[in-house]
């Protein structure tokens, strides 16, 4: 794990005690810091009531206490901690933080922050694995892959390489990437920000945390990445036009991950990446689970896991992938509104809606002439698509909604996904 003498004999409040908040305890406890942890799963506080004080933040006096540290799904803009915290001066962080703060004591590296709306975890996992291919140690982080503070440190001269959405950013005061990276920016989390712009603001905030002589790496295509990218010290930028032939990469198909790839290369070349191990990791990536992966093809029919697009700008580059879809959508809706994937209706052949945004989607796409199924749940959905869909259709999961009406996540929906797939007759 990542351990760090600037925690010793300092004092936090930590609430949330799944995966990062383990990770969170069990790297400061052996930094010698003192924890006194909250989660509001009784089985989660019983698991490490014998190594921390169990207590919750909002019912003892927090004066003193260095920091809190949350889970980036705490709401900042309505949960009570954080007026209890500022009440007593005490900063409310999280373990990218923490992380930052340990980096003086760890060997010699570099850092690489990934951010935007859409295709971050595609990227994130992109170049780490063209870093790995060119040999050089590395690590995957952030909002991907296992806590960063449980990991070992890397040897000297690796690279960090973290995906970091917006709750990260806003629980982070000073990490300074030796390169940030920012794909897109288009509405989403506005239940936790004052309107797009304080959305926008979040993902700004990577780039302001950067010293002079870093690079920040910008997808320049759409307008708020363009006023951003006015704002850095060192600007690259990185444009899906320069991506002209996608055929030799066959986990980065479809117009979306053009950008992804173009971002990818010109971050791989910005440290000092050699062009034939950029070629041989765009080659040999072998994509995501939940994002684009191909399930299985039944009777001519294929079936597409796309769980992890959770809003409808994702979903239309899922859209835009395939000419002819029976597409499984809903859950818990961001909005009211699929104007995003509208351009890309003409590729669906017809609409499953299922969860709580049925009614309002199945109204939606109605309008736009498509058949629509109101299936309600994902199996069935599956059911009727597959019942439904011809050689040569894709029948695509691509919900364009949170999950937690239905799921724990959509890692779980995905995998459920695949369950129903295989289960058909």
């Amino acid at each position: 794990m990542i351990t760090s003498p600037a925690f010793r004999g300092k004092r936090y409040a930590v609430i949330g005690l799944a995966r990062s908040g383990l990770a969170t305890v069990d790297a400061l406890l052996a930094s010698g810091a003192e924890i006194v942890a909250w989660d509001s799963k009784e089985e989660a506080r019983a698991a490490v009531a014998d190594r921390v004080t169990i207590a919750d933040p909002l019912t003892i006096d927090l004066a003193g206490f260095d920091a809190v540290i949350v889970t980036p799904g705490l709401p900042l803009n309505r949960h009570p901690i954080v007026a209890n915290a500022a009440a007593a001066g005490v900063p409310i962080i999280g373990d990218i933080e923490l992380f930052a703060q340990a980096r003086p004591s760890l060997p010699q590296h570099r850092v690489i922050g990934i951010t935007g709306t859409n295709g971050k975890s595609t990227t994130t996992a992109l170049i780490h694995h063209i870093i790995e291919t060119a040999g050089i140690p590395t690590l995957l982080g952030g909002n991907i892959g296992l806590p960063i503070l449980g990991r070992d440190p890397l040897p000297a001269n690796g690279i960090y390489v973290l995906e970091l959405s917006s709750y990260q950013i806003d629980l982070t005061r000073s990490l300074d990437c030796d390169v940030a990276v920012l794909l897109n920016v288009t509405p989403d989390h506005l239940d936790r920000y004052d309107g797009f712009d304080g959305y926008a603001a979040s993902k700004a905030r990577l780039f302001a945390m950067q010293s002079a002589g870093h690079v920040a790496v910008v997808a320049t295509e759409d307008d708020e990445t363009r006023r951003i990218a006015k704002t850095v010290k060192t600007l690259v930028e990185a444009r899906s036009s320069s991506i002209t032939d996608q055929s030799a990469w066959p986990a980065l198909q479809g117009p979306h991950n053009a950008q992804n790839a173009a971002v990818a290369i010109a971050t791989a070349r910005t440290i000092g990446i050699a062009e034939d191990a950029i070629a041989e990791g765009l080659k040999s990536y072998p994509g995501l689970p939940h994002r684009m992966e191909r399930v299985k093809e039944r009777n001519g029919v294929l079936f597409v896991n796309d769980s992890k697009a959770t809003n409808p700008s994702s979903s239309s580059f899922a859209l835009a992938s395939y000419p002819a879809i029976h597409w499984i959508l809903g859950g818990l809706p961001k909005g009211d509104r699929l104007d995003e994937c509208a351009p890309m209706f003409s590729h669906v052949r017809a609409a499953y809606v299922i969860g709580e945004a049925a009614p309002v989607f199945a109204k939606l796409l109605e309008e736009a002439g498509k058949p629509v199924t109101i299936s309600l749940t994902l199996d069935q959905a599956v059911r009727d698509a597959a019942a439904a869909a011809k050689s040569g259709d894709v029948v695509l999961l691509s919900p364009a909604c949170a999950s937690f009406d239905q799921f724990r996540d959509y890692e779980s929906r995905g995998d459920s996904f695949r369950a129903a797939v295989e289960a058909l007759a």
